[in-house]
């Protein structure tokens, strides 16, 4: 085997950029590279290892021989290693080893990998990004919408657990999930997925929240292409893709980022800032300009690379704050005293702006549990820069809302509408997400309180409730067809509960309710702005009623929502409308096709003009009970 060969893909400007933390593709010049280097075919790496005494490659190729292929260190203080092995090339298994100043010896995998083995299994492998992108249709259409109001009914999936091979407890791979799951979503009308890490980490359970490889998929399910075929697959079906993303913390396995060269690289050495007590991870070192180049150049390579629509967040409050999951003298004041990271801020705040330069037409969202102030406003005005954050107080007041018997939802009443409040201080995401059914929580339908049809009505009525308030909309899987038990990532969904009426009745609710979402703009138009809703009464305790109005842009076409919360039906309920008219009821929960029993359904009133709720008009309606009902104005006589 020939020894590695002096060869360098950085120009000056790539170092100079590096050093600076603003080179944002720095993937095509760190990690391996198959080129041509003087006329033989090989394979060119690149890894930052500034502290190391000394870094070889090694792999199947020369026998994990420490000595046989020493890398050799850049003279520009970037702490990089390179060079060119020849004779290697695509599919060749490899780690860094890594010979510390205290004489350490340290195996790592490559930071910048495009593809490692299958867990537990823990090399490298060289591998390419090529691949014949066939979504021109969705990107040039991504583009036309840009900063235009668009509807978000986002399917949140773990790819792994959504469906077993038959009879086994073996996932579906990246190519026969765009067989299965892509039709699956059309057919469901979501607008978008949004996948749980989908990046290479070692521990199953831990979802994907525990990453090692930040520039490759997971290889339990196939190649990089692989993944990129299920990409194509959605968009070519109109759907877009959300990946999550962790920068907030990475695990501590030994093959990883953790104390990389034998010093406390990529994280803080400090455990009061750089070890995280709930997950007992490592936190990443924002200040640092090669970290947050590391990061951010991730942050463009799912994008770039992967045609990804969007990135979720993870965890952006233990970011925020240094005292996140801490007691007193567990953390270190910033500079001025405070509790907020400010590394962290500006690192956040940095990585919305190159996203947003780099792919305007892309999203951002934040899952963020605090009261933080600007998480989805720009940066320019103090904001974080997000384009959405995730609503986690309407998620956490509406479950326990409607765990109550409904009796006792009157004295609740707060808790349902206390959101609107605060609902236009940020774009927000109203969040259903796995979080919510797992560690003993229960399903969704089984925190339902009653009997069986109790239960069902009160989870169509959670949904309906859901896609009429203000915000965009995310649904774990499972949650569209009211799955029964816990999320279990060993077993996968319980598709055979698709069988039973009540069930199918939700999942019809569910796909009515995307494709209702999508065809009102009334829904989505003005869905960050108190211009699009109008409470027409929230006062109604004792009956537990509560009524509002959606807008679109132009005024012309509201929709009047009326919730019941209790299973007290109403046959003459009078609500005050805005305009005089024809008022045609254009959903209702309750409806037989949707397990409903489909007793009191409205067909169209003519107001009258009887003021009620501080109107001129208005129209008596039947309500049905645990029922979540639309009213739309007919522009024509009936």
């Amino acid at each position: 085997m020939n020894p590695v060969i002096p060869h360098s893909l950085f120009t000056e400007y790539d170092i100079y950029l590096f050093k600076s933390g603003k080179h944002f593709r720095i993937y095509e010049k760190m990690g391996s590279h198959i080129a041509d280097v003087e006329g033989e075919t090989g394979v060119c790496f690149a890894v930052w290892a500034p502290n190391a005494q000394q870094v070889s490659v090694v792999g199947n190729f020369n026998h994990w021989n420490q000595q046989s292929h020493p890398l050799l260190p850049r003279l520009d203080e970037s702490g990089i290693w390179e060079g060119f092995i020849p004779g290697i090339g695509k599919g060749e298994l490899y780690k860094y080893h890594i010979q510390t100043i205290e004489g350490r010896h340290l195996e790592k995998g490559d930071p910048y990998a495009f593809f490692w083995e299958i867990p537990p299994n823990t090399a490298s492998i060289v591998w390419d990004q090529d691949y014949h992108w066939q979504d021109a249709a969705w990107m040039e259409r991504r583009q036309s919408l840009e900063g235009k109001p668009q509807p978000y009914s986002v399917y949140e999936v773990h790819l792994p657990s959504w469906k077993k091979r038959p009879g086994t407890t073996l996932s579906l791979g990246y190519r026969q999930l765009a067989e299965e799951l892509v039709p699956y979503v059309k057919e469901m009308g979501y607008t978008h997925v949004e996948l749980l890490p989908v990046m290479e980490h070692p521990y199953y359970p831990s979802w994907g929240y525990q990453v090692t490889g930040y520039f490759a998929t997971t290889s339990r399910l196939g190649t990089p292409q692989d993944f990129k075929y299920l990409v194509d697959a959605f968009h070519q079906a109109g759907i877009g893709v959300i990946l999550d993303w962790v920068p907030s913390h990475f695990p501590t396995d030994a093959f990883g980022l953790a104390q990389f060269d034998g010093t406390y690289l990529y994280e803080h050495a400090d455990p009061r800032k750089g070890f995280h007590p709930d997950w007992k991870s490592a936190i990443f070192n924002f200040g640092r300009t090669e970290v947050r180049n590391f990061l951010i150049s991730n942050a463009v390579f799912w994008l770039d690379q992967f045609h990804a629509d969007g990135l979720r967040v993870d965890a952006v409050a233990s970011m925020l704050y240094l005292d996140y999951s801490r007691e007193e003298g567990q953390w270190i004041p910033n500079q001025y005293g405070g509790k907020e990271n400010i590394e962290a801020i500006s690192f956040l705040r940095e990585f919305n702006e190159v996203v947003y330069q780099e792919f305007p037409d892309a999203i951002t969202i934040a899952e963020e549990s605090t009261a933080w102030s600007g998480v989805s406003h720009p940066t320019y005005a103090g904001g974080l820069g997000f384009g959405q954050k995730w609503m986690m107080g309407w998620m956490h007041d509406t479950l326990n809302f409607f765990k109550n018997d409904p009796i006792y939802r009157k004295y609740h009443h707060g808790q349902i509408t206390f959101s609107l409040i605060y609902a236009f201080t940020e774009n927000f995401m109203l969040p259903l997400s796995h979080d919510e059914v797992v560690h003993g929580k229960g399903s969704l339908v089984g925190r339902m309180p009653g009997d069986e049809w109790q239960r069902f009505a009160n989870l169509r009525l959670l949904y309906g409730y859901m896609y009429g308030h203000p915000g965009s909309k995310l649904l774990f899987m499972g949650g569209e067809f009211a799955q029964t038990t816990e999320w279990n990532i060993e077993s996968g969904l319980a598709w055979d509960l698709t069988q039973h009426d009540y069930h199918q009745g939700v999942q019809r609710w569910v796909r009515r309710l995307n494709e209702f979402y999508k065809a009102h703009p009334a829904l989505y138009e003005q869905q960050f702005s108190g211009d699009g809703f109008e409470w027409v009464d929230h006062g109604d305790s004792n009956n537990s009623i509560l009524s509002f109005l959606r807008k679109d842009k132009e005024g012309q076409s509201p929709l009047l929502v009326v919730c019941n919360f209790t299973p007290v039906s109403r046959p003459e309920f009078r609500v005050g409308v805005p305009v005089e008219g024809v008022w045609k009821e254009v959903l209702n929960s309750d409806e037989k096709t949707y397990s409903g029993a489909g007793g009191h359904l409205n067909g169209v009133h003519h107001s009258e003009e009887i003021e009620w709720n501080g109107r001129l008009h208005s129209i008596t309606i039947k309500i049905a009970p645990l029922a979540v009902m639309v009213f739309e104005r007919e522009t024509s006589p009936a």
